[in-house]
């Protein structure tokens, strides 16, 4: 791709079909068996490596799954799941959330997590469902393609920014194939046995998980639709003579 060339639509057109393409991306949670080609994991992962990152490091490792490899791992991470007494003493590779939640995050926690479970049927305290349910992670949500992102242990946080940025290109370049993701930080705690069944380098660290293919829109669960606070929540703009608040 010729970075430096005219964009392919008209302004208007343009702005649109980008803002849809983020905005249309939400973390779907059942999938359609409708395979992905190679071919496509490849053109998605090739938009996204032009994301930007401090001094062009491109920290980025990309491990993808299908097939028998994904089932093989999926079976192997859920014998470990459905047994509290080897899963419960695993731990992560890093902290992904606060080890203490404090408002807004525990409430906006808490309302994505009953948001869920209510269009599911699954009752608060009906810990047999909210495991099966957790557990579909670990089939990617029935997804034909898993990713697994790792980044160099010797990296500092400022690598994990450039991460972020990766992921939300491979999501985006996703939507634009009319394609659904899902990023999971589930997979975190098995990050020795997934390093382990995928031959990942010592060196390597986990980032997180991600399910890619076709949502299944009949599937009740993808009817969730996640809230975001306005601009003005979160945005202060600072001209010469005072500050205002979008």
């Amino acid at each position: 791709m010729n970075r430096m060339m005219a964009p392919p639509l008209e302004a208007h057109a343009l702005q649109g079909a980008v803002d849809w393409a983020i905005a249309t991306r939400r973390s779907v949670r059942a999938f359609l068996p409708r395979p992905v080609p190679r071919e496509e994991v490849e053109a998605i992962l090739s938009t996204a490596r032009y994301s930007a990152s401090g001094m062009n490091m491109q920290p980025w490792h990309v491990h993808v799954l299908t097939g028998p490899a994904k089932a093989r791992l999926s079976a192997a991470i859920a014998v470990l799941d459905d047994d509290p007494g080897r899963s419960g003493e695993l731990l992560e590779p890093y902290d992904y959330y606060p080890r203490e939640w404090c408002s807004p995050y525990l409430e906006r926690r808490r309302k994505v997590g009953w948001d869920l479970y209510g269009l599911l049927g699954i009752a608060k305290g009906d810990k047999q469902r909210m495991h099966l349910q957790h557990g579909r992670n670990y089939r990617f949500f029935d997804a034909p393609v898993g990713l697994f992102f790792t980044v160099d242990r010797e990296l500092e946080e400022g690598s994990l920014l450039d991460y972020g940025m990766f992921l939300q290109s491979v999501m985006v370049a996703a939507r634009g194939r009319n394609l659904h993701t899902c990023p999971q930080a589930a997979f975190l705690k098995f990050h020795r046995q997934i390093a382990d069944l995928l031959d990942i380098p010592a060196g390597q660290m986990l980032v997180c998980g991600m399910s890619l293919g076709y949502a299944d829109t009949s599937s009740v669960e993808n009817s969730l639709v996640t809230e975001r606070e306005p601009v003005s929540a979160f945005t202060t703009f600072h001209d010469t003579s005072k500050e205002t608040t979008a």
